[in-house]
């Protein structure tokens, strides 16, 4: 019914920005809330950022004030711009979109953050 499809993953020196993209396809995809998360190896998996149908986020501390999650409703995608990134933000970063009965993910995106 939905398939999420993530890009902009990469490598980047700690300063440095990166901007990830989660597109959509299926219908009714400016209904639902969507979010980022992300993984690093060895931990658990961590909400980075939310996002509501209308446009209300939040945000893990660790992240306020360097991430920006924001949605597109007309291209079916949903962004993470990533600032002043550090090595502890090395990790698999993965996108998901929320409906009543099912919660759709996507494949995941490496995001590696050293010199």
């Amino acid at each position: 019914q939905v398939q999420l499809v993530e890009s902009g993953g990469g490598l980047v020196q700690p300063g440095g920005s990166l901007r990830l993209a989660c597109a959509a396809s299926g219908s009714a995809f400016s209904i639902y809330p969507m979010g980022w998360y992300r993984q690093a190896p060895g931990k658990q998996r961590e909400l980075v950022a939310h996002i509501t149908s209308g446009g209300s986020t939040n945000y893990a501390d660790s992240v306020k004030g360097r991430f920006t999650i924001s949605r597109d409703n007309a291209k079916n995608t949903m962004y993470l711009q990533m600032n002043s990134l550090k090595p502890e933000d090395t990790a698999v970063y993965s996108c998901n979109l929320e409906t009543a009965f099912y919660t759709y993910w996507g494949q995941g995106t490496q995001v590696t953050v050293s010199s």
